[in-house]
């Protein structure tokens, strides 16, 4: 079962991911807006911060009135490691909030989590206003507010370059198109997980925009308003996670106990598998060639989903059940080692 030759683990944070999912930086750092620096106004933007940061971790907006949250609303400093102002503009209270503590509160009170790996996102974004029409692409001063609400929102955004080619792939009616052929060929080059489509439009002094998601074979769609580019930007990075985050929660304790079989390891896919199955608890079993067995929690369409950001195939089940080394003993001399159990995974993927 040859598990040793996994155990490099003071390698693995060297190894690069080879999925395309990202893994979100700053997930748990939020920047809320601020008129002063008065202990009043730090309080407010405090809470704001603890809501946005709760919908974040959860995609569900109800999530922040959790009963089971009451004590941390009462005093988010529980949770809270450092705070601070940045000038701006615009003025912004930045809070750190402290991943362990943060997560332990949310478990705590039966919320299911969205793990920091995500699926990254191509987004083709059109502006229409009266000075003209305009996608916007990487570099440019009009990505700001959007970069701005896919980090709010906690979304691994990129965007195109915006050249000619793409100008003319990226039209009004293609990004309003239920029918993303014509996008997925020109978002090839960018190898992201999701392709995001808005067609922003500025009406009466207003902005509303329309919308569609498409991650593997699974669509969403919807459409928001808001007076600003920036609101409108967070509109959309709001619904986006809220339609995303279900796929990829998971429940601690509440969810149904999973053997998951992997074939086709190496060491830099164990790497890239430990941090995928991250939020489900995942522990390796056995190895056995390039075989691993992992214990997971979690349902199968959400494992499912995850295990898709790396392109895992499921594959039929083998015919041969797998053994798992017996537990050791934590203390005092070993008895003679016992037969290993054997047992059938209920999951196989392979890479």
């Amino acid at each position: 079962m040859r598990f040793c030759k996994f155990l490099f683990v003071g390698c693995l944070s060297l190894v690069s991911l080879a999925s395309h999912a990202e893994t979100v930086k700053g997930l748990y750092q939020v920047r809320e807006p601020v008129s002063s620096q008065t202990q009043e106004e730090r309080d407010q933007a405090t809470q704001r911060a603890l809501d946005t940061l709760v919908l974040r971790l959860t995609g569900d907006p109800k999530a922040a009135q959790n009963p089971g949250l009451a004590a941390i609303r009462k005093d988010p400093q529980q949770i809270i490691s450092q705070y601070g102002f940045d000038a701006g503009p615009p003025q912004v209270l930045k809070v750190d909030f402290d991943p362990t503590t943060t997560e332990q509160a949310l478990r705590r009170a039966g919320l299911a989590l969205w793990g920091a790996n995500r699926p990254s996102i191509l987004g083709w974004w059109l502006n229409d206003s009266a000075e003209g029409s305009s996608l916007v692409g990487d570099g440019q001063a009009s990505a700001a507010p959007l970069r701005r609400a896919a980090q709010h929102r906690g979304l691994p955004l990129r965007l195109p370059l915006a050249d000619l080619n793409e100008q003319v792939v990226a039209t009004a009616p293609n990004l309003e198109s239920s029918d993303p052929a014509a996008l997925r060929a020109a978002s090839e080059r960018y190898s992201a997980d999701a392709v995001l489509a808005v067609h922003a439009r500025e009406e009466g002094g207003q902005w509303q925009a329309k919308w569609h998601l498409w991650l593997g074979d699974q669509k969403e769609a919807g459409s928001v308003q808001g007076a600003d580019q920036a609101a409108v930007a967070d509109a959309v990075m709001l619904a986006v996670n809220e339609r995303l985050a279900p796929r990829f929660v998971a429940r601690a304790g509440a969810s149904t106990q999973q053997l998951l079989e992997v074939q086709g390891m190496n060491l830099e896919r164990y790497a890239t598998l430990g941090r995928l199955l991250e939020p489900f608890g995942g522990r390796p079993q056995s190895v056995d060639g390039d075989r691993i067995l992992y214990r997971v929690n979690g349902s199968v369409d959400q494992l499912r989903a995850q295990l898709s950001l790396a392109k895992l195939q499921e594959v039929a089940a083998a015919p041969t059940p797998v053994p798992v080394a017996p537990a050791q003993p934590s203390t005092g001399s070993a008895p003679a080692a016992a037969p290993a159990p054997v047992v059938t995974p209920q999951l196989h993927f392979r890479w």
